[in-house]
């Protein structure tokens, strides 16, 4: 009988609003936006230029491991604390 309660008291606790927002959206719009222009960078001639040796890595490693992990992490600072409020359970006194 216990489990059916902290099962119902998990359920509770989920918000029922959609994780990502607007600034999330824009967040990733500019981290593909990067990973473009990192593989339009990579198909420059020459092959061995500084454009597809230099700059397209750094795009791309930009864009895949900085800006998109970026956009579906970032939260508002007032959603963050209103979110680890609400997964705390009370205190006793």
């Amino acid at each position: 009988m216990a489990r059916l309660e902290t099962k119902a008291a998990k359920k509770k606790t989920q918000s029922d609003h959609l994780p990502f927002t607007k600034v999330n959206y824009q967040i990733l719009l500019v981290g593909l936006i990067v990973i473009a222009l990192g593989y339009y960078a990579l198909s420059q001639e020459p092959w061995d230029g500084t454009m597809p040796l230099v700059v397209a890595p750094i795009l791309l490693v930009l864009g895949y491991c900085v800006i998109i992990p970026v956009g579906i992490l970032y939260r508002k600072k007032q959603e963050a604390e209103t979110a680890q409020t609400a997964a705390e359970p009370p205190r006793a006194h």
